[in-house]
This record gives C-alpha cells, sequence and structure tokens, in this order.
C-alpha cells in the first residue's frame, strides 16, 4: 500500500453515491453551494451594497416582505432589488404563500457562495493558448480563469441532468531548501505525470471521457505581519544611555 505524505488531503471516493437530501432540505437549501458569476449583467447586478445584503439574506426562502422587514427597507425597494436579482440568475422562485388576502413569492438564493469570473466583467486578456511564458504567473492566472469558466458551466450541466460531477483536487503545500532542489522537483513531476498520461491515455476509447489535468506552483502567500509587529515606536524600548555614575572628581 502507498504511504501517504502527511501534507496531502485524503481524497474521498471519486464514485461514491451522493445521497439525495430530503424534500425539506431541498426546498430549503440553495439549489448550488458555490456559483461563478460568469455574466456581465450578473456580476453587475451585486454592485449594490443591499443587493448583497438581500442575497445574503435569502439563503433561507422568503420575500420581499420578510427580506425588507429584515434589512429595515422599503418593500418597494426590496421587491426591486430581488426582481433584479432573479432577472441576473441569483434568485429563484421556489414558491407560493397566502398572507393578508395576497399570493406572496417565495424566493431564494440559487447558491450559498458566490465567485466572479475573472473575465466576467469583460475581457480577461490572453488566454492560455495566448501566453508564450508558460512560466508566467499571466499563463497560471489565465488557466485558473479557464477552469472556473469551464467546471461552473460543467457543474450546471451536471445539477441539471441531476447528475455528480466527478473532479479530482490535490492541494498541499512543499518547501524548498534551495533553488536547485525546486528545479529538480519540476523536472521530476514533470518526468512523472508524462509517464501516467502515456500509461493511461486512450484517444480511441468507444466509452472513453476526456479530462483536463492541470499543475501548478507559486510561492506561498504569507500574510502580511500586523503592523504592531513590526512597528518602529521605541516608547517601551530599554534606554541605551549608560546609567551615571558616580565618580571622583578631579
Amino acid at each position: 500500500m502507498t504511504k501517504r505524505h502527511p501534507l496531502l488531503r485524503p481524497l474521498d471516493d471519486l464514485d461514491a453515491a451522493t445521497p439525495r437530501p430530503s424534500a425539506a432540505v431541498r426546498a430549503s437549501a440553495p439549489s448550488a453551494g458555490v456559483a461563478v458569476i460568469q455574466r456581465n449583467a450578473a456580476a453587475g447586478a451585486l454592485v449594490d451594497p443591499d443587493r448583497r445584503r438581500i442575497l445574503a439574506a435569502l439563503h433561507e426562502p422568503g420575500s420581499a416582505t420578510t427580506v425588507a422587514q429584515a434589512l429595515g427597507l422599503s418593500r418597494q425597494r426590496a421587491n426591486y432589488h430581488v426582481r433584479a436579482l432573479e432577472r441576473a440568475g441569483l434568485v429563484e422562485e421556489v414558491g407560493h404563500r397566502q398572507r393578508r388576502g395576497l399570493t406572496e413569492r417565495i424566493v431564494r438564493a440559487t447558491a450559498a457562495h458566490y465567485l466572479v469570473a475573472p473575465d466576467a466583467l469583460g475581457t480577461f486578456g490572453d488566454t492560455p493558448a495566448e501566453v508564450g511564458d508558460r512560466f508566467s504567473a499571466t499563463y497560471q492566472v489565465a488557466v485558473a480563469a479557464r477552469t472556473i469558466r469551464e467546471v461552473a458551466a460543467l457543474a450546471d450541466r451536471a445539477r441539471e441532468a441531476g447528475k455528480k460531477l466527478t473532479t479530482l483536487t490535490l492541494d498541499t503545500r512543499v518547501r524548498f531548501a534551495t533553488p536547485a532542489r525546486r528545479e529538480a522537483f519540476a523536472n521530476e513531476l514533470f518526468d512523472a505525470v508524462t509517464r501516467l498520461i502515456a500509461k493511461f491515455h486512450d484517444e480511441h476509447a468507444e466509452d472513453g471521457r476526456g479530462y483536463r489535468l492541470f499543475l501548478g506552483a507559486h510561492p506561498e502567500f504569507l500574510a502580511a505581519a500586523p503592523a504592531s509587529a513590526t512597528s518602529t515606536d521605541t516608547t517601551n524600548r530599554p534606554s541605551r544611555r549608560r546609567p551615571h555614575q558616580k565618580g571622583k572628581t578631579r
């Protein structure tokens, strides 16, 4: 049995069946855990801070009236923003209820969390195919943007078909003693992946399915130290002045 490196996160069984939630859970929970906003209109709908607050409030099903009461908005203003979010595909109708003789629409957010795709507000720039330097940050960001777009689209298709999207993600960290060790690691990784692809790739399999594999590494991101830790304030520093010493006078 292969020994797993302690820094590697274990992978779940990719073919395990996903338990189907109960009807009550499906009615109350957003239809997606994370949604990627890829359209300009949807991203623009979140510019208004009130709409972002409404979207957060609609993690649980509600109406324009309940949102207005919770956020201290007028019902007309809340309804206006709810309609705008619905047109952008960020809110969906899930039912109706009678309230004081009127039929009230019940809506909810379409996802628990939202991620704006890098190119949602316009052309991102170079695509991976257009970037010549594959060791540049531009190329890595372009690949990441493409991954966000494609995985989001595939997740939508799988959800509409009632199926599970099979993906695999490996997330870990490695610390190199020297640049030479880093280069040696990169070369061995490249060779290992090349061997694996040659072993498992089958271009002519009748029932096969293609997968996109990407590998990337970048320097570890470390949060900036608090200002107090790097402060140059000398108020509490011990004095370096020599203590006064009594001596004989000449």
